[in-house]
């Protein structure tokens, strides 16, 4: 509860039961990319009275303040992380809309060298894989 109401005095943020609560549905929860409506139905569950409109807004604001981060992947609903200041890039299941994250020296090292082959530095990316599981055959 300290860390949260640090991290919302640090971005100015003043410290609300709601902002509080949202802020530590990221923290609780194993699965990182939520949805507004995943934190609601947790905030739900939790017998708190905090509506959906109040979950969009808090999470606008956090997007905002640099405390979460929002991604519109392909063909799914918006899904919001914390950004813990760690790049990384995501793989989407295309079957099951389940978010990988994945690091890649290799991946990064590569694009900050095309886009110098090209005469750019990179400002900042996002690097989205659409992905299926392998089928795997059965040898009878």
């Amino acid at each position: 509860m300290e860390q949260e109401t640090r991290e919302l005095r640090r971005v100015g943020l003043k410290v609300t039961h709601p902002r509080m609560r949202i802020l530590q549905v990221f923290d609780e929860k194993s699965e990182r990319h939520l949805t507004a409506e995943d934190v609601y139905k947790h905030l739900l569950a939790q017998k708190e009275d905090i509506g959906l409109a109040t979950v969009y807004r808090v999470l606008t604001q956090f997007e905002a303040a640099g405390i979460i981060v929002k991604h519109n992947f392909e063909g799914g609903q918006a899904v919001y992380e914390l950004d813990r200041g760690k790049h990384h890039d995501h793989m989407i299941d295309v079957d099951s809309g389940k978010v990988i994250e994945f690091m890649s020296d290799e991946i990064e090292r590569l694009q900050h060298e095309i886009a110098a082959k090209h005469g750019y530095v990179i400002e900042d990316h996002s690097l989205v894989l659409y992905v299926r599981p392998r089928q795997r055959t059965r040898k009878d």
